[in-house]
Parts: structure tokens; C-alpha cells; sequence
């Protein structure tokens, strides 16, 4: 019998309140909980050997299960953060920062197709409209409407393939081709 096994014992017996413990401090989110305890287990079985006596083993055991839900509200707050920027970031203009870096053979290109389909990808792409708004605007079926932006899509994406060569397969994000110097 291992010399930690008394401590991993004590631990075991005490799940029920460990879970509840850590369940009340993530806001009654028991799968959440029960994922952070067994986390924590784990790991509390690699460092066990440090513990000698099994009536300190209790509460090591509450104070990593506390870092460890301090570590995870940690980790949230900054993925809150990092979403609101975010989302900041697109509201900032009505369009997302990355449409800046989409390479600039894009809108002449879109000029080269057939004038329904470049009036497409203007009106839904670019302008953001709604494709039953642009149906209605175009005196068109919704469904007629979904199918011309489909082609449109596929004859721009047909034209940047042919203009671009490998930088459409990349994203455009360092263009040379022919239209991106223009």
C-alpha cells in the first residue's frame, strides 16, 4: 500500500463536499464543477507524496480547489475580454477590420462579372443588406435571389482563383498579383 494512500482515502471520502464547494463558486454549474474537481484530483494525486498526515489533506485540498476556481474565473474574465474587444472591434465601423486586409483585386474583379451577379455581391456582400431585402429590391424571388448570390460567389471566387493564382488560396493577406497592384 503506497505511504499517500491515507490522504488520497481522506480526499475521497470528502468528494461530496468538495463538489459542492466548488459547485456554489462557479455559479451552480454542476458539469463545470464536477470537471474542475476532477482536475484537481489529478493533479492532487501527483503531489500527495508531500502530504504526510491525512487530517492536512482536507484543507491542501480546499485551498487548490479555490486557486483552481480562481484560476478558471481568471481564464473566463480574460476570453469575456477578448470576445468584447472583439466585438467592439465590428461594431467599430459596421464592417470587420479584416475586410482591410482583403486583397484589393476583390472589388475590381467583382466588376468583370455579369452585372446581376455584381449587383449581388454589392448589395449582400458589401453593403451588408439581407438577401430577402436585396430579393425585394431586385423584384425577385428569395430563392431566385439566394441562387444568384450563390453563382455570383462562385464566379468572384472562379475570378480571384484566375487573377490571384496562390494568393487566393491564402487569403490575399500579401497580394501580388496583377489586380492587386493596380
Amino acid at each position: 500500500m503506497p505511504e499517500h494512500a491515507p490522504v488520497i482515502a481522506t480526499l475521497a471520502t470528502q468528494h461530496g463536499h468538495f463538489l459542492d464547494f466548488v459547485t456554489r463558486r462557479l455559479g451552480g454549474d454542476r458539469a463545470a464543477a464536477e470537471d474542475l474537481l476532477q482536475d484537481a484530483f489529478v493533479r492532487s494525486l501527483e503531489r500527495a507524496d508531500a502530504l504526510r498526515a491525512p487530517e492536512s489533506a482536507r484543507a491542501w485540498f480546499f485551498r487548490s480547489l479555490r486557486n483552481a476556481v480562481i484560476d478558471r474565473h481568471r481564464r473566463l474574465g480574460a476570453q469575456h475580454r477578448a470576445l468584447a474587444a472583439f466585438a467592439a472591434e465590428l461594431e467599430g465601423d459596421g464592417a470587420p477590420a479584416a475586410w482591410a486586409e482583403i486583397c484589393r483585386c476583390i472589388g475590381a474583379l467583382a466588376t468583370t462579372l455579369k452585372p446581376a451577379y455584381a449587383e449581388a455581391i454589392q448589395q449582400v456582400e458589401v453593403e451588408g443588406q439581407p438577401v430577402h431585402a436585396y430579393a425585394d429590391a431586385a423584384g425577385i424571388s428569395r430563392s431566385n435571389a439566394g441562387v444568384r448570390l450563390f453563382r455570383a460567389r462562385e464566379a468572384l471566387r472562379a475570378q480571384v482563383r484566375a487573377a490571384c493564382g496562390t494568393c487566393a488560396e491564402h487569403g490575399c493577406q500579401d497580394c501580388h498579383c496583377a489586380e492587386g497592384r493596380r
